[in-house]
């Protein structure tokens, strides 16, 4: 079984914090890449970040190189993208994405991203 489930986004200023959590089955963290994406209204997707379990993070998009850190915890299969100097730009519904491991790497495509979670909203205003 393929699950994912998003939690923590939220409304902050610009320059705030957030961290992001994707829960993972085994499965699915085992074997899979684990990428965030991210879709602002009238825009396309956009890859955040990947990581892959027994390679660590992989890939950073680069209007978020420096501010964003994708990370994972093992044991509890967890994936969190802890997101720094936050800018109105960074606004958008961001999902966490299961892919075969080749899809980790640039240039990402969503279409190789076969399950999704159900989305959560980073909102960044002052």
């Amino acid at each position: 079984e393929i699950r994912l489930a998003e939690s923590g986004g939220g409304s902050v200023q610009p320059g705030g914090t957030l961290r992001l959590s994707c829960a993972t089955s085994e499965r699915t963290y085992s074997s899979n890449c684990i990428a965030w994406w991210r879709q602002a209204p009238g825009n396309e997707r956009e890859g955040v970040a990947t990581i892959y379990h027994a390679g660590g993070p992989i890939y950073y998009a680069e209007s978020v190189k420096g501010r964003f850190t994708i990370s994972q915890d093992n044991a509890q299969k967890m994936v969190y993208l802890q997101m720094t100097a936050l800018k109105p730009e960074d606004t958008a519904m961001y999902y966490c994405a299961a892919g075969p491991p080749k899809s980790c790497y640039a240039p990402l495509n969503s279409e190789e991203f076969g399950s999704w979670g159900q989305g959560t909203q980073v909102t960044v205003s002052s």
